[in-house]
């Protein structure tokens, strides 16, 4: 890619401006692996081509979520281990969100079993500062700092849970343990969204930990090179090896498999009870048809039209309009029919988005994201409601 002037440098990585668009920033991945912070760094040939794949995968899946990132494009082999994202300013905490318990969490809790699960998601926050070893930081302490608003930290929290979910379901497809997770956030600089928080950075093999059938002495994450002792060169071939072996993984990761909505009118005066559900299934990016048929004069017709459908989509969920023709559907079909009479619009449709996220985690990304929506409007309605009453204006 066209790089400009070099704008920041870390541990692993480089910033450069995009020549022509200055709202937009060059990451370009390095083989450097460090740990300690940055008390013990080697060079791993490779590594800064794994680790840029694995950071544009991550972030694909999490855009086809709907999760605001700072991602735009590249990351592959053929741009050099380069990405291109959105300029922000970084706001100077990790956010690390644990689902098992592990790392310093042990150390500064013993009455926490090592691998435990917890639920809820813990979210913690550490202050970026490599010369105190990046301390734990509360949020009392991070609003009297100025350094985020509780308003940022409730969304930075809401988002890291959100995150971190859709990626540990991602994992378990693969059989593997996503123990915690290391996120940062910084705010739009400039463009559409100005201002607005985002996921930024990057997430790749150094920013979980990740325990195959959910042993620790299987790991394939960035702990393997902090616990050697001494990294010989066939110690980091190891390492290199996992790293490979994670990105070819999260290859599989941002993909959404195709499914379609079968909807069933139960003669030509219900399709517009069905019309509502086909508007609010598109909230999901899902596909659907409609079929007009009819229980009472052509019951013959609806088994034909529901083998039909059946040979065609390898994914599929089924609407009726009522319950005699969803219960005739459900006679005939191995697949779930919903009826819609017995939902609102939006709550069928979210009803049919979980029923296709058990093997989807574009969707179950979606449905988490959806959900977290709703919650959010309840809140800012009551917030609305108590709020006091606007003082009325004295003109002079």
């Amino acid at each position: 890619m066209n790089k400009g002037l070099e704008v920041a440098r870390g541990k692993t990585k480089v910033l450069y401006e995009k020549p022509g668009q200055p709202d937009v920033l060059v990451v370009v991945a390095t083989d450097n692996i460090t740990a300690g912070d940055g008390a013990r760094r080697d060079e791993i040939p490779g590594k800064g081509r794994i680790a840029a794949k694995t950071a544009a995968r991550v972030f694909r899946l999490l855009n086809l979520c709907g999760l605001p990132t700072h991602y735009l494009s590249g990351g592959e082999d053929d741009d050099d281990n380069e990405m291109l994202v959105r300029r922000c300013a970084m706001i100077p905490l990790e956010v690390v969100v644990r689902g098992v318990a592990a790392g310093s969490l042990v150390r500064r809790k013993p009455g926490i079993t090592r691998g435990a699960i917890i639920a809820p998601r813990l979210v913690e926050y550490f202050l970026k500062d490599d010369a105190n070893h990046d301390p734990l930081i509360e949020t009392e302490e991070i609003v009297h700092r100025g350094i985020a608003t509780p308003q940022e930290l409730g969304m930075m929290s809401e988002v890291a849970r959100i995150t971190y979910e859709i990626l540990a379901h991602a994992w378990r497809r693969h059989e593997t343990l996503l123990v915690d997770l290391k996120l940062e956030f910084g705010r739009v600089i400039a463009g559409d969204g100005r201002g607005s928080l985002v996921i930024a950075d990057v997430i790749d093999n150094d920013s979980w930990r990740v325990w195959p059938q959910g042993r620790e002495d299987l790991m394939l994450d960035k702990q393997v090179y902090r616990n050697l002792a001494e990294a010989t060169p066939a110690d980091l071939e190891k390492v290199r090896e996992n790293y490979e072996r994670v990105a070819e993984i999260v290859g599989t990761f941002p993909t959404m498999r195709p499914a379609m909505v079968g909807f069933l009118a139960d003669g030509p005066q219900a399709v517009a009870l069905l019309d509502p559900i086909v508007r609010a299934i598109n909230a999901f990016g899902l596909q659907s048809l409609r079929r007009v048929v009819s229980s009472h004069l052509m019951p013959g017709y609806v088994l034909q039209a529901v083998q039909q459908l059946d040979a065609t989509f390898a994914r599929l969920v089924y609407v009726a309009s009522g319950p005699q023709l969803a219960a005739m559907t459900s006679a005939t079909t191995p697949t779930p029919v919903f009826d819609a009479t017995e939902y609102e619009p939006d709550e069928l449709a979210l009803a049919i988005a979980k029923s296709l996220a058990l093997e989807d985690t574009v969707m179950f990304g979606r449905v988490m994201l959806v959900q977290a929506n709703a919650r959010s409007a309840i809140v800012q309605a009551d917030s609305q409601l108590n709020s006091p009453p606007p003082q009325p204006t004295t003109l002079g």
